[in-house]
């Protein structure tokens, strides 16, 4: 008996220092933006996960890809989601979060889906509207697919972009769109995250063609995996900076479990 209890304890612990010698994934470095209100920081994740840490506050924007994608951050004090794709509503990645305390912002038709255990958190926000919260200002802009269709992929009024105010700051997540004139008519845009995968959402020259027109001061390409691999960011970047050189286009890997 007392073997067996050794044994068992003795694998106990070979279990935990396994588990504490396995890897976190890879993950590409933080970048620091300053703000009226101390730095921004933009943590990549994956794909269209990225998580904002802000005066004090963590916010993820559609966490997705398992939540060891997230180990060693902050738990959530606000969730973003887009939409109802899974690669923006994942539910899998949220259960293995501390997401408990969080309040999170989506739109309807992804509050209609969210698991029960969520839905008192869910705050919805339609195309237009805006909340003000823990300092920081959350506006709900559209996003959808060109021409507009009902059997589209994404329809007009269904997901949200966003743009957020963070310390006089404005950062745009683009969700899945495509080159839509709510896009091309933003202003004072500081930061913003573009889509770019065909078939979902649009090509690199849209991407390009849109930003131009809006004028970031900052633009980081994301959510760029279709159907034939990695959309060509590097173009992008040359297509956008050909036009205008002032846009910081920030090419980040935000797929390192692919490489």
């Amino acid at each position: 008996m007392k073997s067996t209890l050794l044994l068992t304890a003795a694998l106990a612990v070979f279990a935990l220092q396994t588990q504490a010698q396995t890897p976190a994934p890879p993950r590409v470095a933080a970048d620091q933006i300053t703000t009226k209100k101390g730095p921004l920081i933009v943590q990549p994740i994956t794909h269209g996960s990225v998580v904002l840490t802000w005066n004090g506050k963590t916010i993820y924007v559609d966490p997705y890809g398992g939540a060891e994608a997230f180990a060693g951050l902050a738990a959530p004090d606000v969730i973003l989601i887009t939409d109802i794709h899974g690669d923006h509503l994942d539910p899998k990645t949220l259960a293995g979060l501390s997401v408990g305390k969080a309040l999170m912002v989506v739109p309807k038709a992804v509050a209609d889906q969210l698991p029960a255990e969520y839905k008192a958190q869910a705050r919805i926000l339609s195309n237009g509207q805006k909340l003000d919260t823990l300092g920081m200002s959350v506006s709900a802009i559209p996003m959808y697919n060109l021409p507009e269709a009902a059997d589209a992929m994404h329809t007009k009024g269904r997901g949200n972009g966003y743009v957020l105010n963070l310390g006089g700051k404005n950062v745009y997540l683009s969700g899945d769109t495509e080159d839509i004139p709510e896009m091309r008519a933003l202003k004072n845009i500081d930061v913003a995250f573009v889509c770019m995968n065909l078939p979902y959402t649009m090509d690199v020259n849209q991407a390009a063609q849109g930003v131009l027109a809006f004028k970031p001061s900052i633009v980081y390409p994301y959510h760029y995996r279709g159907q034939n691999g990695l959309s060509d960011v590097d173009a992008f970047k040359k297509t956008v900076n050909a036009a205008n050189k002032k846009i910081d286009v920030r090419l980040r890997n935000w797929y390192p479990a692919a490489q």
